[in-house]
């Protein structure tokens, strides 16, 4: 009984925790064409809906992405934010996504 309890903290590590994705993954292929100017359709069709739309501010989209690899080894977080004016891109704000496009993924 003593040698069961003793072994019990040991299995308790064998526990699988598999990675978690939450959000709008973006591709740098796709990012790097959102240019300023572009209308709300035109980046709608590269990157897709938001996945956190404003509700106080019409002209702001954030795409967010956050991977939780479990377990400790951390957490990757990428934030992409896109401002119109009207229905054009005037600003883009990039925080840890990707934009390197590698010769394989061409």
């Amino acid at each position: 009984m003593a040698l069961l309890c003793a072994l019990l903290p040991l299995l308790s590590a064998c526990v699988y925790r598999m990675a978690v994705q939450q959000g709008n993954y973006l591709d740098a292929r796709q990012v790097v064409q959102v240019k300023v100017g572009m209308t709300r359709s035109q980046v709608r069709f590269l990157l897709g809906t938001p996945m956190l739309p404003d509700a106080f501010d019409r002209d702001r989209w954030d795409y967010l992405y956050t991977l939780d690899l479990g377990r400790g080894a951390g957490m990757e977080r990428q934030r992409l934010t896109i401002f119109f004016e009207g229905d054009a891109v005037a600003r883009i704000e990039n925080d840890g996504v990707s934009t390197e496009v590698s010769d394989e993924s061409v």
